[in-house]
């Protein structure tokens, strides 16, 4: 597709997922929310975990959205409004540079102190540092019971994330000291395993869930990111030992399990795109450059198995089905954390040509799975639209840059 034209579409595609989302305020629905239903609640089923599972499970699966029967509120989720504040922040750095089709400076700038307010007070109360949970309970494969705002490191380090880049350009102290306070939330509250001459950070503050490769560097890019603004040095050893531990377990052929347990032994896509993300944040942060050929070779194994010649993103190396809305928006992340943009510039286009064309629906929002049979075509605000609003700013903003040095 001729250069000026396919911009043209993925800014139309992006303005219309930009209208949607504002419209809706940022709010919706999402994959695991079935318990929020107060019609399930209202029952004595709320009481038994084979029953709370059955009913996550059911509506996950289900292509037809039950929720507004169920009675099912749409709330905000504090991972999806990282994600949307993390895409408002490239969208300013658009308009610092004179490019202001999706808003002008200040219109911007007060969208992004809007949702730092917003992702502040989402935090999950009582412990060691700032924290963030998910809004829904959560029954888990192996039946226990996560319950809502329950804190993890995964909502945790997108939010630290997403506020850092906010105080970057907003330079609001108390935004910095009350997000690198999730350096011990880190530290002090979630568990430790001994793996590999390092160790892994639990998912979560549960126990039984400290097997999770992923999780584990994010916890580890949070303290790198204390370390970058505190110089912290007990930040830098221990995020150093959970990013060798990682490293450790990658396999020769420079792939990642999802987890250690024979459960979790599957290889997907965006996970992996996730774990470069978080060995690359560490190495920026720390300038500790010693794990770069990790990255290297798991960059090649996650560009060679998981996206098809004509753009198709498949979710597993040995599977295509289902084709979910995580896999193309994190490889856009993951080139731009990398640097590696430019380099594969193609497939980028082709990846996110396909996703519009094949994921997105009139109104603007994006689709949750595609599968064999019968797709889910649920609109999800966290899942779907958080994540394509945050990789598609991210590739204008890189596209920019780059047409900027031509």
């Amino acid at each position: 597709m001729e250069g000026s034209k396919l911009k043209s579409k993925i800014t139309t595609s992006f303005l219309k997922l930009k209208i949607y989302c504002e419209k809706e305020n940022f709010a919706g629905w999402d994959p695991y929310d079935g318990l929020n239903s107060k019609l399930f609640n209202a029952t004595p089923l709320k009481h038994w975990d084979i029953a709370r599972w059955a009913w996550i499970q059911a509506f996950k699966i289900s292509p037809i959205n039950f929720r507004r029967l169920m009675l099912v509120p749409k709330e905000h989720n504090a991972k999806g409004v990282a994600l949307f504040l993390l895409g408002y922040c490239k969208l300013y750095k658009l308009a610092v540079k004179g490019y202001e089709d999706f808003g002008a400076k200040e219109e911007l700038l007060n969208k992004i102190k809007e949702l730092t307010i917003l992702l502040l007070n989402l935090r999950s109360k009582g412990y060691s540092g700032s924290c963030w949970g998910y809004n829904f309970d959560w029954q888990a494969r192996q039946l226990f019971l996560f319950q809502k705002h329950t804190p993890t490191v995964v909502a945790t380090c997108f939010a630290v994330e997403a506020l850092l880049e906010s105080y970057e350009i907003t330079k609001d102290e108390t935004v910095l000291k009350e997000t690198l306070s999730a350096a011990d939330f880190v530290m002090k509250d979630l568990s430790r395993t001994q793996c590999k001459g390092g160790f892994l950070f639990s998912y979560s503050i549960k126990n039984g869930n400290n097997t999770v490769i992923n999780a584990s560097l994010l916890g580890a890019k949070i303290l790198s990111y204390s370390y970058k603004y505190t110089k912290n040095e007990s930040h830098l050893e221990v995020s150093k030992q959970a990013v060798n531990a990682a490293c450790q377990l990658q396999e020769k052929d420079g792939s990642w399990i999802y987890g250690l347990l024979t459960i979790q032994s599957w290889k997907d896509s965006f996970h992996t795109g996730f774990n470069l993300d978080a060995i690359e944040t560490y190495q920026k942060n720390t300038e500790d450059y010693s794990f770069q050929k990790y990255i290297d070779k798991g960059l090649e194994y996650y560009l060679n198995s998981f996206f098809k010649d004509d753009g198709t993103p498949k979710y597993y190396h040995n599977k295509t089905y289902p084709i979910d809305i995580h896999c193309p928006s994190q490889l856009i992340v993951t080139l731009s954390k990398l640097n590696m943009f430019k380099e594969n510039e193609t497939l980028l286009i082709k990846v996110l040509n396909w996703t519009v064309i094949n994921m997105q629906h009139k109104k603007g929002y994006f689709y949750y799975q595609l599968k064999k049979g019968i797709s889910s075509k649920i609109s999800y605000m966290r899942w779907s639209n958080a994540f394509m609003f945050n990789a598609m700013a991210h590739f204008l903003l890189n596209t920019e840059n780059i047409n900027r040095e031509i």
